[in-house]
């Protein structure tokens, strides 16, 4: 499925009242934590995660290196906050129904 702006407001709204499941710390990405997040975000499909890194260009690559691992989308980044969205298919999808 596409990403629309108008999905990406959306999620936006939604993300909102979450907090962050999963925290990237200074060890980076890891095997772990890779594992962790796509069990996370398959249950949750619309998550935040706090990654902790010393610089915004840090932080980017890691938020990009996350998003290529697990082919999900980022839908917004504030400070060391990221939203990420993994769709389900769309008979299974509980998020779609919300946006």
């Amino acid at each position: 499925m596409q990403i629309t702006e108008a999905h990406k407001k959306a999620c936006r709204k939604l993300g909102h009242a979450l907090k962050p499941v999963v925290t990237i710390g200074s060890a980076g990405l890891t095997d772990a934590l890779i594992t962790e997040f796509n069990t996370s975000i398959e249950h949750h499909e619309l998550m935040k995660v706090k990654v902790n890194a010393s610089s915004r260009e840090e932080r980017d690559k890691i938020i990009e290196k996350i998003c290529a691992q697990t082919h999900s989308t980022l839908i917004q980044r504030v400070g060391n906050m990221a939203l990420l969205l993994k769709l389900r298919p769309a008979r299974d999808s509980k998020l779609l129904s919300q946006i």
